[in-house]
C-alpha cells in the first residue's frame, strides 16, 4: 500500500532539494541574491487586522518596498461598501499613492451562504436550493461588481463553495451553474472577469447519489463506482467566457492532488494562483514551488498571489517579510 508520503514525493509536491546536491568538482554556485523588482502579488488576507493597524498608507508603504506589486483583497462588506472599515476611495488612494496596482477581490456572497443554513432564534424554514437561490445570487452581483470597477480591479473571486446537506453530482452541477450566472453578472455589469478559488474540499469525490464527499485523493474513493473530482465538475460545468479558476496551491496539496498536474490538464482554466505554505513560504520544504511556477509561466500567465494562514497572530507582517524574501531571491519566479 502506497502511504500519503510516499505519493507526495512522487507526485512532484516534494521539495527535492537533497537529491540536488552540488558535484565536489563542479565550481560553487553563485550567492542568490535579492530581486524586488518581480511580479509579486498579495491576498491582504494574509495580514489580517495588521493591513489596517495604524495608518493605512504607511502599511502599503512597507509593502511595497518588500518588492510586491499587485494586491487580491479580501474583507469587502457589500453592505457598507468598504473595505474593512476603510472607504473604497480612500483604500485605491493608498495603493496608488504606493504603486500598488489592485487586480482581484475575493467576495462571498452572503445570500449564498445564509441560504444554506438556518440561523439561531430565526422562525423555522425550509433552506433554499441552490437552484431556488439563482436570483438571489444574481443581484448580490450587481452592486458588488459596480463597487469594484471602481477600484479597477480584473477579476472578482468567490473565495469558497457553500455548506452543502447533501454533496453529489447533481448539487456540484447545480453550484457550477451559479458560478456561470455570477461571471454572467459580473461581466455584464462591469466588464470584470468572474472566478473561483479552491479549499481542499473540492478535490473530494462525488457520485451521481453520494450522500457526502470522500476526501479525493489517489486512494479514497476506490470503491465508488463512476466517482468524480468536485473541482473537475466545476470546471467541466462553467463556461471559460464567465469563470476562471484561482488554484490554491496549498489547499490542492492538503486535498491529496498535484498542482502541477492541475496546471496541466487545467491549462486553459487556472489563470491565477494562492502561493502558499504550512506558514513563511519555503520553511517546510513540503511545496515543489519551482515546478509550480515553471508551469505556470509556461502556460502564459502571470498573476499569484502569496497568502499565509494565522492571521490573528500580530506576526504576519514578519512572516510576509520573509516569505518575500524568499520569492525575490529565488530564480524561478519572474
Amino acid at each position: 500500500m502506497i502511504n500519503r508520503r510516499d505519493f507526495l514525493k512522487s507526485a512532484s509536491l516534494l521539495s527535492l532539494g537533497a537529491l540536488a546536491a552540488c558535484n565536489s568538482k563542479e565550481a560553487t554556485p553563485a550567492a542568490p541574491v535579492e530581486n524586488k523588482n518581480k511580479g509579486l502579488g498579495l491576498q491582504i488576507y494574509t495580514l489580517g487586522p495588521e493591513m489596517f493597524a495604524g495608518d493605512l498608507s504607511a502599511n502599503m508603504k512597507r509593502i511595497r518596498e518588500m518588492g510586491i506589486k499587485n494586491l487580491e483583497l479580501a474583507g469587502y462588506n457589500a453592505e457598507s461598501h468598504k473595505i474593512g472599515e476603510v472607504e473604497l476611495a480612500d483604500f485605491k488612494k493608498a495603493a496608488d499613492d504606493n504603486d500598488l496596482k489592485i487586480v482581484s477581490s475575493h467576495v462571498t456572497p452572503g445570500v449564498l451562504m445564509a441560504g444554506m443554513f438556518q440561523r439561531p432564534g430565526a422562525p423555522a424554514q425550509k433552506p433554499k436550493t441552490l437552484k431556488e437561490m439563482v436570483n438571489d445570487v444574481k443581484e448580490f452581483w450587481k452592486p458588488v461588481a459596480e463597487d469594484h470597477a471602481k477600484l479597477g480591479v480584473e477579476y472578482l473571486v468567490q473565495p469558497m463553495m457553500p455548506p452543502m446537506t447533501v454533496v453529489n453530482v447533481e448539487t456540484a452541477k447545480d453550484f457550477a451553474n451559479l458560478l456561470n450566472v455570477s461571471g454572467e453578472v459580473v461581466k455584464a455589469t462591469s466588464g470584470i472577469q468572474f472566478g473561483y478559488h479552491n479549499h481542499n474540499m473540492e478535490f473530494a469525490k462525488v457520485t451521481a447519489d453520494s450522500k457526502a464527499a470522500v476526501l479525493g485523493d489517489l486512494f479514497s474513493g476506490m470503491g465508488m463506482r463512476d466517482a468524480q473530482i468536485i473541482e473537475d465538475l466545476y470546471m467541466d460545468n462553467t463556461d471559460p467566457a464567465n469563470v476562471i479558476f484561482e488554484l490554491d496551491c496549498y489547499w490542492t496539496v492538503m486535498g491529496q492532488q498535484d498542482p502541477v498536474a492541475w496546471l496541466t490538464k487545467r491549462a486553459d482554466r487556472i489563470h491565477m494562483l494562492h502561493i502558499k505554505d504550512f506558514m513563511v513560504l519555503g520553511a517546510s520544504g513540503a511545496m515543489n514551488f519551482k515546478n509550480i511556477f515553471d508551469k505556470f509561466y509556461a502556460n502564459g500567465r502571470k498573476y499569484f498571489f502569496i497568502e499565509i494562514e494565522d492571521t490573528n497572530s500580530g506576526k504576519q507582517f514578519g512572516r510576509l517579510e520573509e516569505s518575500a524574501k524568499f520569492l525575490n531571491m529565488s530564480d524561478f519566479v519572474k
